[in-house]
Parts: structure tokens; C-alpha cells; sequence
């Protein structure tokens, strides 16, 4: 009887070994070694076994465990709070070698891998961090996912050549959050068949990952705040982007998803026709082939919603149509900033303004050579800030028929575009703070100013505004004073600094006949009307 007992205790030991899921690390070269660094305060209990579980032993902080080529190591523990608090308060495995994983991460929650569900926040967050001898990465079987629970967890694992299956179908915050950045083996993502999306979920998710040459499927069809970040930032060698058929968005959910994927050539179609808040902010900035880009038709617009978005585009030669005619704040700034190939810019109807709207705009497109008509009278601040700045080729300026200025709102509009040999008439007579600031700077080519009429400065309203001009040689204002009523600081700081050695200023009667930088240039000739 005592013998019979004795052989049904060794097969239900038996039986419940076989039965657990260990986390398993497999040794690939000599030299291998794992351990774990307690980041915080925080000391899990974690125990490994290096004789197929038949004894345990407590993993210390810091402790590399020797594991010879083809040998295993299970890992066990019980943490039924999880293993991490935070981003700054985690545990992490440490590695040399080659180790691959197996098994399920969840034995060192419940000590078998049997659990379903993750029981606190941020768990398993930057579990193998800088783990650059991972090769490859256990079962993640979890379905129950809890906030930023995934997060950081594989970032920098270098030799990491494949994801695990990552089959929830509803997110939480930031749960997979930069969870493979910096991993530059990796070549082949996971499915992500989620359709229910949270704040930040997908976050940083590949950024960086170099050897990436296919993105997963995006099934969603209603976004959340955030939930695309950076998803695949400097993956450089995706060429094909998956198709985002979400109609319904939100603020900064594409916010630059594609940036810096050098090798993607056409954009997908964007079929929403409600935007939200920064919904397409820096999209594809830096994508330096991308030539095929999606249609915009939507005309209400919102705040920042094409920010950036195409950033950089060296080869983009023509662009998408924009019909809006009502515009919101910083809603185009730096949509083509540095768009280098781009030789006609689309047509702007728009005739109400928002602050920044057109900020940056064309910054920097060097084989922009006409400019597109801006028949807006009504102003807003910084509307116009650097619209063409460095534009080299631009050679005619558009029409500004404003007459109510507002601050800044030509800021370096023109500033370094130094095939310009013509400025635009400038009709304003009541001018505002730095509305002129840099207008012209370094507009080698342009040789006569527009006429100034206004009668009163304002803080530095012409401050730089024809600095480096260095073929300017005639300027006629209508200011009487050099100060203005409100400000002692000069209204016309460095705004003739490096023009022509020789020229004609023109002004009324009662203005000081003062030379230098922030008056009138030294060997000019002063002519009073």
C-alpha cells in the first residue's frame, strides 16, 4: 500500500511538471549567462532551475548564472503584483551570449504560466531591456492586457529576428509601447488583430527597427488618441505601408507613424472625412522616396491636422490638391518643409487665416519656382512665418494685399530666397509687433525695396528685414521717427545690416538722418520728400 502511494505521489510530481509552462532560456553559444538587475526597490521573487525543475534557486540581483551551449534554465516565480511599477521602477533580465527563450512569462507571475490574465499595470515593462543576446522571445499568451503592461519590454534587443504572438484583440494604454524598439534584427512583426485600440497602444512600437521590410495589418477602424506614435519610426526598410482604413480618428493618432521610413514610396489611402486634432502631424516626415501621396479633400480642417506631414519628402515632385478656404491653427506649417524636388506648390484658396496656418510651409524647397496666390486680406499671427524661406529658386514673390497687419505674421516669409528679385508691395499703414522680422533677410538678388508707408513703428516691426541683402540699394519710408511711442527698443534693429555699400534712402523730412545697422547705411545717399 505505502508503495502504491508512494508511486501515485511521484506521478502527480510528475504529472504537474509536465503541466507548467516555464519560462525557459536555451543557451546557443558557450558562455552564456543570464541574471536579473533590480532597478527599483522592488525584488521579485524569481527562481531558476538548471536540472529540469527538480531543485530551485533564488535569482539574485545582479548575479549571472553560467549556462552552458544546449543547456536549459526554467524560471518560476510567484509575483502576483508583477514585476515592474513603472518606467523608471522595473526588473529586468541581464544576458551574455545567445540565449533563446521559450515558454510562457507568465510562470513568473503564478509559478506555472497557467494565469490568463496580467494583474497590475506595467508588469512586464522592460522585462529584457537591453537584452542583446536575446535571440529569440517567449510566449506572450495573455489576451487580458492591463496599462503599459508591454511596454519597453524587448527595446534594444538587438538580436532579436522575430516577434512573439501577440493575440489580444483589446488594447489598454500603452500596453505595447516601444515594446521592440531598437530592435534591428527584427524582420518579421507579429499579427495584431486588435480592432478595439487605446491611448498610445501601439506607440514606439517598431521604431527603429532597421531590418523591418513589412508592417502588420491595421484593422481598426476607430482610432484613439495617440494609438499609431512613431509605430514605425526609422524603419527603413519597410517599402509597403499597410492599408488604415479607420474613418473615425483622433487627436494625434498617425502622429509621425511613417517618419523616416526612407525606402516607403506611396502612401496609403486616408479615407477619413472628419480630422482630429494632429491627426496626420508628421506622417511621413522624412520619408525620403516617397512620390505617391493620398488624397486630402477634406475642407474642415483642424488644429495641426497636416502639421509636418510630409516633412522632408526629397522626392516628391507634385502634391495633393487643398481646397479648405477656412484654415486653423499651425494646420499646414511645415507640411513640405524641406520638399527639395517639389517645383509648384498646390493652389490656396483659403481667404480666413489661423495662427501659424502657413508657418514653415514651403521652407526650404529649393526647386519651388512659383510661388501660389495668397488672396487672404485678414491676418493672423505668424500666419506667414518662413512660409518660403530658402526657397534658392524662387523668383517672383505673390501679391499681399493685407492691410491690417498682426504680429509676426511675415516673419523670414522670403528670407534666404536668393533668386527673388522682386518684392511684393506691402500696403499696410499700421503695422505690429515684428511683422516684417526677417522678411528678406539674405535676399542677395532683390535690389530695390517695396515701399514702406507706414507712418509709426512698432516693436521690432522691420527688425532684420533686409539683412544680407547685399544688392539692396533703394528703400523709401513713410516713419518720421525711429522709436516708436510704446517701445524704446529700435523698430529697425539690423534691418539694412549688409545691404549694397551704395544706395538711396528715401524718407519724410523730419527723420533724424542717423547711419548705421539700425538706421540708414553708411555711404547711402538721403534723399527727404
Amino acid at each position: 500500500m505505502f508503495k502504491k502511494l508512494l508511486i501515485l505521489l511521484f506521478l502527480c510530481a510528475t504529472s504537474a511538471l509536465h503541466a507548467a509552462n516555464y519560462l525557459t532560456f536555451t543557451a546557443e553559444a558557450d558562455s552564456s549567462s543570464f541574471g536579473i538587475i533590480h532597478e527599483s526597490g522592488h525584488i521579485p521573487n524569481v527562481q531558476y532551475s538548471l536540472d529540469g525543475g527538480k531543485t530551485w534557486t533564488k535569482l539574485m540581483n545582479g548575479i549571472l548564472i553560467p549556462l552552458p551551449n544546449k543547456k536549459k534554465a526554467l524560471l518560476r516565480g510567484y509575483n502576483p503584483h508583477g514585476l515592474s511599477k513603472d518606467r523608471w521602477n522595473f526588473n529586468r533580465f541581464i544576458m551574455t551570449g545567445r540565449i533563446a527563450a521559450s515558454g510562457s512569462v507568465m510562470s513568473l507571475i503564478d509559478r506555472n504560466g497557467e494565469d490568463t490574465a496580467i494583474p497590475e499595470d506595467y508588469c512586464f515593462c522592460c522585462l529584457f531591456r537591453d537584452c542583446t543576446s536575446l535571440t529569440k522571445a517567449p510566449q506572450l499568451p495573455v489576451i487580458n492586457l492591463r496599462k503599459r503592461c508591454y511596454s519597453y519590454m524587448f527595446e534594444g534587443c538587438t538580436r532579436l529576428k522575430k516577434a512573439p504572438e501577440l493575440p489580444a484583440t483589446t488594447l489598454e494604454e500603452g500596453c505595447y509601447y516601444g515594446m521592440f524598439t531598437g530592435c534591428t534584427s527584427l524582420k518579421e512583426s507579429p499579427k495584431l488583430p486588435a480592432t478595439t485600440l487605446a491611448d498610445w497602444c501601439y506607440g514606439y512600437m517598431f521604431s527603429g527597427c532597421t531590418n523591418l521590410t513589412q508592417a502588420p495589418k491595421l484593422p481598426a477602424t476607430t482610432l484613439e488618441e495617440d494609438c499609431y506614435y512613431r509605430m514605425f519610426t526609422g524603419c527603413t526598410n519597410i517599402k509597403e505601408s499597410p492599408k488604415l482604413p479607420a474613418t473615425t480618428l483622433a487627436d494625434w493618432c498617425y502622429e509621425y507613424i511613417f517618419s523616416g521610413c526612407t525606402n516607403l514610396t506611396k502612401a496609403p489611402k486616408l479615407p477619413a472625412t472628419t480630422l482630429a486634432k494632429g491627426c496626420y502631424y508628421g506622417m511621413f516626415s522624412g520619408c525620403t522616396n516617397l512620390t505617391k501621396l493620398p488624397k486630402l479633400p477634406v475642407t474642415q480642417l483642424v488644429n495641426m491636422c497636416y502639421k509636418g506631414m510630409f516633412n522632408g519628402c526629397t522626392s516628391l515632385t507634385q502634391v495633393p490638391k487643398l481646397p479648405a478656404t477656412k484654415l486653423v491653427d499651425g494646420c499646414y506649417a511645415h507640411m513640405f518643409n524641406g520638399c527639395t524636388s517639389l517645383t509648384q506648390a498646390p493652389e490656396l484658396p483659403a481667404t480666413k487665416l489661423a495662427d501659424e496656418c502657413y508657418a514653415h510651409m514651403f521652407r526650404g524647397c529649393t526647386n519651388l519656382t512659383q510661388a501660389p496666390e495668397l488672396p487672404a486680406t485678414q491676418l493672423a499671427k505668424m500666419c506667414y512665418w518662413a512660409m518660403f524661406r530658402g526657397c534658392t529658386n524662387l523668383a517672383q514673390a505673390p501679391q499681399l494685399p493685407a492691410i491690417t497687419l498682426t504680429e509676426e505674421c511675415y516673419e523670414e516669409m522670403f528670407s534666404e530666397c536668393t533668386n527673388l528679385t522682386q518684392a511684393p508691395e506691402l500696403p499696410a499703414t499700421k503695422l505690429a509687433e515684428e511683422c516684417y522680422e526677417g522678411m528678406f533677410s539674405n535676399c542677395t538678388n532683390l535690389t530695390h525695396a517695396p515701399q514702406l508707408p507706414a507712418t509709426t513703428l512698432e516693436y521690432d516691426c522691420y527688425a532684420g528685414m533686409f539683412n544680407g541683402c547685399t544688392n539692396l540699394t533703394e528703400i523709401s519710408v513713410g516713419f518720421s521717427r525711429w522709436n516708436s511711442d510704446t517701445h524704446e527698443t529700435y523698430g529697425t534693429d539690423e534691418w539694412l545690416d549688409n545691404v549694397s555699400p551704395n544706395g538711396t534712402f528715401i524718407c519724410p523730412e523730419g527723420l533724424p538722418k542717423e547711419f548705421g545697422e539700425d538706421r540708414i547705411p553708411e555711404g547711402w545717399k538721403v534723399i527727404k520728400n
